[in-house]
């Protein structure tokens, strides 16, 4: 959770990198989905620093605008990412309908497809807790109040209703099951969390540690 300045700006640079993208800046004319992708994700950290660390009457004000902000960017692109949700290094792979309950948490760098949706099972209020380096596949479901390992990877259209306790593995189908030992191999150089972090320390003033 964005708790500073600090954070924001951590936060911000791990989803660029997540994302590939080497400009931190959105243009001013989009040419393609990132470009739609990245001016969301920036809104939405935006959203956080506000709704946590701002606290006058007038960052009250600017935040309730940015709350507009980012119901009229979910509406124009169908994603539904509440703040408060991801950790750093969140990419999301392609414009699409993606539906995430505001109680549902997620580790650093999570890979996120479109038809993707976090939610409750209608038996109990709450939902998923997830690990690090989660990739959530095309049309995953996950379902209910569980919790998911760190490095494992959701496969395609699967519907995931109990706990991953096993890393690093990939689980698929309807009910989600075991299908391999091969958890998330994301590119290393995609992984924002760390890089970040390590460009943040390159910058450190000598005699700091």
């Amino acid at each position: 959770m964005i708790k500073s300045k600090a954070d924001y700006k951590m936060y911000l640079k791990a989803d660029q990198i997540s994302l590939g993208l080497k400009n931190e800046k959105v243009p001013f004319i989009c040419s393609n989905e990132r470009h739609i992708i990245w001016k969301y994700q920036r809104l939405l950290r935006k959203l956080e620093y506000y709704m946590n660390c701002k606290t006058s009457i007038p960052n009250k004000i600017h935040k309730k605008y940015l709350k507009h902000k980012l119901f009229r960017m979910q509406v124009h692109t169908g994603m539904k990412v509440p703040p408060n949700v991801f950790g750093p290094g969140l990419s999301i792979a392609h414009l699409g309908t993606i539906i995430i309950n505001a109680k549902a948490k997620v580790g650093v760098n999570c890979r996120l497809h479109a038809l993707t949706n976090i939610g409750m099972d209608g038996r109990a209020d709450a939902v998923a807790v997830l690990g690090d380096n989660v990739y959530i596949a095309m049309g995953a479901k996950i379902v209910g109040k569980i919790n998911i390992a760190d490095g494992v990877v959701i496969g395609a259209n699967s519907v995931v209703t109990k706990d991953v306790a096993e890393s690093n593995i990939t689980v698929a189908g309807a009910p989600a099951k075991k299908i391999s030992s091969n958890g998330n191999s994301f590119p290393a150089d995609r992984r924002g969390y760390e890089l970040a972090n390590q460009s943040a320390l390159s910058f450190q003033p000598a005699g700091i540690k």
